[in-house]
């Protein structure tokens, strides 16, 4: 999972960004408005975090041209201001979610992870498909009731393919997800990856979880269960 932190003061910014990487995601961050904007629109996010107390543009100003400019995905608002005038602004002007400051960041991740969830159609912290059971919260895997080691990109792919289960996600997407801006990427790791998933949630070839689709990429064939 990709994910924007828009937030003008440093030590929370990269605090921020090492506790979010250290869960999992891919992190990409703005100093202010502007940077946040440019961010927001040009890279492929699955969420965003945007402190309304920005310098220059505004967090709302952000947020009404990201919703403007036709982007989805969810945003989580940082605030530092009690009024709940203010709450009900950022909310008005397209945001999902708020945490105000100071806030444990626990309580940040919990609300990115369920503004995930409900992007992805899911009402559970588990992702459960057949006989594959993803735990967002615990990140742990498994296949009919045994646990499942995935490396931490094996889990990103797969985490990112369940969200979307039914939907088929290019091999593109999937490596936006993996790396970082900066980082050099290799056009063989997406194969590698789902070669080695395959291998870990269906060593006897029975289920068949994750379909290739050539020249589109990938998609999570086993069917969502009800209660998710």
């Amino acid at each position: 999972m990709r994910i924007l932190v828009v937030e003008d003061e440093a030590t929370l910014r990269d605090s921020l960004k090492a506790r979010l990487t250290d869960s999992g995601f891919t992190v990409d961050v703005a100093r202010d408005g502007e940077e946040g904007l440019f961010a927001g629109t040009e890279y492929p996010l699955d969420v965003a975090i945007v402190d309304l107390g920005l310098p220059g543009l505004s967090g709302l100003e952000v947020i009404r041209r990201l919703r403007a400019a036709a982007k989805t995905y969810p945003i989580l608002i940082l605030t530092a201001r009690d009024n709940w005038q203010d709450k009900v602004e950022g909310l008005q002007a397209g945001a999902d979610d708020y945490v105000a400051k100071p806030f444990h960041f626990e309580e940040v991740l919990a609300r990115v992870q369920a503004l995930l969830r409900r992007a992805g159609g899911w009402a559970s912290p588990q992702l459960k498909c057949g006989a594959i059971v993803l735990d967002t919260r615990a990140q742990t895997v498994s296949v009919r009731g045994a646990a499942v080691d995935l490396t931490t990109f094996e889990y990103r792919i797969l985490e990112h393919l369940m969200l979307r289960a039914g939907e088929v996600v290019s091999k593109a997407e999937l490596t936006e997800r993996l790396y970082d801006q900066d980082f050099e990427r290799d056009s063989n790791v997406i194969e590698v990856l789902i070669g080695r998933l395959r291998r870990k949630l269906d060593p006897q070839d029975e289920l068949q979880p994750i379909e290739t689709l050539r020249g589109r990429g990938y998609r999570f064939a086993l069917a969502r269960d009800a209660a998710g």
